[in-house]
């Protein structure tokens, strides 16, 4: 799996870069047209949207593969979880629930209700926005399960020995 894990990391480290830098640019563009030739072009506001859903979705999904992400632990201490290997497991499980059954679940079913809804100003539709969610579900439950492997066989996050060395 961790080879398909590197390649995936790769893919979406390019992927976040070119929609952040499309980004900026489609919205230095809105305000170049708006503020200096008081003409704004309409498509800008939809385009910038689309990028910023599909960037945000696609950077958690990110986040998640380098175990960056927030890590909140009033739960595990609520269960009184001792073992550091559990809680990687419990917690990866909730996070693969969550993208399996919101998600990837969630979001099919919300672009088959709207693929059909036409964007005004662009040639796509509304669907394509919400095609962010099941992918990056798709992408979440796929790192969780990783993510479960390793912890189950010793490879999971260091403990704070571990990161206290390192930072030394």
């Amino acid at each position: 799996m961790t080879p398909i894990a590197n390649v995936l990391d790769k893919v979406l480290r390019v992927l976040c870069v070119v929609f952040f830098a499309a980004l900026v640019i489609v919205v230095v563009l809105q305000v170049f047209t708006r503020q200096v030739l008081s003409n704004p072009l309409t498509w800008t506001t939809v385009a910038a949207q689309y990028l910023f859903v599909w960037l945000s979705l696609l950077g958690s999904a990110w986040v998640f593969s380098e175990k960056e992400h927030i890590a909140v632990d009033f739960l595990t201490r609520a269960l009184k979880i001792n073992s550091k290997k559990a809680m990687e497991v419990f917690v990866n499980v909730i996070v693969g629930l969550f993208g399996a059954l919101v998600l990837l679940w969630g979001g099919i079913r919300g672009v088959g209700i709207t693929w059909s809804q036409n964007v005004s100003g662009l040639p796509v539709s509304v669907g394509m926005m919400y095609l962010a969610l099941p992918i990056s579900g798709a992408i979440i439950v796929f790192y969780a399960l990783h993510h479960i492997i390793e912890a189950t066989q010793g490879r999971g996050l260091p403990s704070l020995d571990e990161e206290i060395r390192e930072a030394v």
